[in-house]
């Protein structure tokens, strides 16, 4: 077994803890990230999930660093791909023009960015990465956590990286039953919280579905029917409780006000992109946008609630991972074929063989993206959790507008939006306003030197569903890889920065000067619950 030591240890390498390695290298210090997979990315790129982003994503609400990281996005298709002139000279260029996001890419795009901004630190000797490494133990003495060994899976060996300071950015908080953290799984009961839409009960068992997404092209004349996959028939009959039908299906559930839906996988005619048609929600590649003669068909992303799965949890009490992820990559296979095959058409006749998977896109043999989107991770108890009446709408009541938090390292604003969970419950999606991301959500309860950085913070079951997505993680990220740089150049432990205010003052002056990370939002949008947020991306002068 061989051991080395770093200042830094960053355990996982999705966009928290990507961003927490980027901060505290730019900061001086000595990093090394590790990942399972190989693609560092994490939802952007390894999961293959397009960004989810709040209508100031372009403004100064955004970070410098995560607005570098869609800047150099865009400009690596504006270098690499055959665009169209008048395309490639579009300031907020789209490259898939899908509707989810001003900012719809194929996961390979975001890599190649990350590589980027993260060459000049890998060069320098102060950031090494360490892909295709699982953390399997973790020492730790008392309040201290001392090093953690993980299994290399190119070649079965293990690795021992000792810290002085431990970030756990793995999708599923994996460091925290290794470490004995204390930590929460599932969903806390009402009666603990006080949270209007909690269930009555604590359960551990009730967590978000996970999706196994993949990307799709359609090739008109052709057929590329997979093989039935073997639960074909189980999916294809099985009517969840609480939804309208079989997912093998275009109908599903309207989230806000639980409605049937029905939508097609093309665009209907006369009728919006996007917003009858499931092709275009979360489409990668637009041909339409480069040169005649070189890119000639569009690629959707699958991410849609008919591959959501729910039936097994993935963690907690006599949980079974393995068949989970089996059952998950069931699920969006089944309805891969069901689209294939059965699938309704407008022409009245069943089934589009031309759809294509795309391995290539994301990296598999299998055309599926190397790790299901996972939407909640075991959690810290905190020095401070972030409640529903913190942020949510209805859990203000008069109350106008998120709570201000005097220990902000960041700002995110998204619904509080739960898909159906392993408990049975369907969705959950209420409003909230824009929010802070308070230091105290950061800090475990007990444990001194080992710090979260993804969806493993102090918040809730319900409050997850709104500090889960994209640029809040990325915030997370860096304002944890900022603060151990803190805490290692001041000599003083996270918990007494936020302790002391004049402390706070300095380090929330290291974030929102240095860093250029915005700490609050103003009133006339911190009160302005999401549902009523601007449609459009919303540009503010710098």
């Amino acid at each position: 077994m061989s051991e080395t030591r770093s200042p830094v240890l960053v355990v996982g390498g999705g966009l928290g803890g990507v961003a927490a390695a980027l901060t505290a290298a730019r900061l001086g210090l000595r990093v090394i990230l590790t990942e399972e997979t190989d693609w560092l990315g994490g939802q952007l790129t390894s999961q293959a999930v397009p960004p989810d982003e709040h209508p100031w994503i372009e403004s100064r609400y955004a970070s410098a660093g995560y607005r570098r990281l869609r800047r150099t996005i865009r400009d690596y298709y504006r270098r690499a791909y055959p665009l169209l002139p008048e395309v490639a000279a579009q300031p907020l260029l789209n490259p898939g023009l899908g509707v989810v996001s001003p900012l719809c890419h194929e996961p390979r795009a975001a890599l190649a960015a990350i590589e980027e901004l993260l060459a000049p630190h890998r060069t320098s000797g102060r950031l090494t990465v360490l892909l295709r490494h699982r953390p399997v133990a973790v020492a730790a003495t008392g309040d201290q956590v001392e090093a953690v060994t993980f299994h290399r899976l190119t070649d079965d060996a293990h690795v021992t990286v000792a810290a002085h300071y431990v970030i756990d950015a793995t999708e599923l908080g994996d460091l925290l039953p290794l470490a004995g953290v204390e930590h929460v799984i599932g969903a806390e009961g009402a009666g603990d919280t006080g949270e209007p839409h909690a269930p009555a009960v604590a359960d551990p068992l009730d967590q978000q579905a996970i999706s196994w997404c993949f990307p799709l092209e359609h090739r008109p004349g052709e057929d590329h029917t997979i093989d039935r996959p073997g639960r074909y028939d189980h999916w294809r009959t099985h009517v969840p409780p609480f939804w309208p039908g079989p997912q093998l299906s275009w109908v599903d559930i309207e989230p806000i006000d639980l409605t049937r839906r029905e939508r097609s996988i093309f665009q209907p005619d006369g009728h919006l992109p996007g917003r009858h048609d499931l092709w275009h929600y979360r489409r990668i590649v637009a041909a339409s946008q480069h040169r005649p003669g070189t890119i000639e068909r569009d690629v959707t992303l699958v991410n849609w609630p008919q591959i959501d799965y729910w039936d097994l949890p993935l963690i907690g009490p006599g949980a079974d991972p393995a068949a989970a992820l089996d059952g998950a990559k069931s699920l969006s296979l089944s309805f891969l074929y069901w689209m294939q095959t059965e699938a309704p058409r407008p022409d009245g006749g069943t089934g589009y063989p031309g759809l294509r998977l795309r391995p290539d896109i994301v990296g598999t043999a299998d055309g599926l993206a190397k790790a299901p989107y996972i939407r909640e991770s075991r959690r810290i108890k905190a020095e401070f959790t972030v409640l529903e009446q913190h942020v949510g709408v209805e859990a203000r009541g008069a109350l106008a507008g998120s709570e201000v938090f005097h220990d902000a390292v960041g700002i995110g604003s998204y619904r509080i939006d739960l898909h159906p969970s392993t408990a049975g419950r369907t969705y959950v999606d209420v409003d909230c306003y824009p929010f802070q991301i308070p230091l105290g959500a950061l800090l475990p309860q007990r444990v001194e030197n080992l710090l979260p950085a993804g969806k493993n913070i102090g918040t809730t079951h319900i409050t997850n569903g709104a500090y889960r997505l994209h640029p809040v993680e990325w915030s997370i990220g860096e304002a944890v890889g900022a603060l151990v740089a803190h805490a290692l150049e001041t000599d003083l432990p996270p918990r007494k920065i936020r302790a002391d205010p004049n402390r706070l003052g300095d380090f929330q002056r290291l974030l929102s000067g240095t860093l250029g990370i915005p700490l609050a939002w103003p009133d006339d949008i911190r009160t302005t619950p999401c549902g009523r947020a601007p449609a459009v991306p919303q540009l503010v002068e710098e």
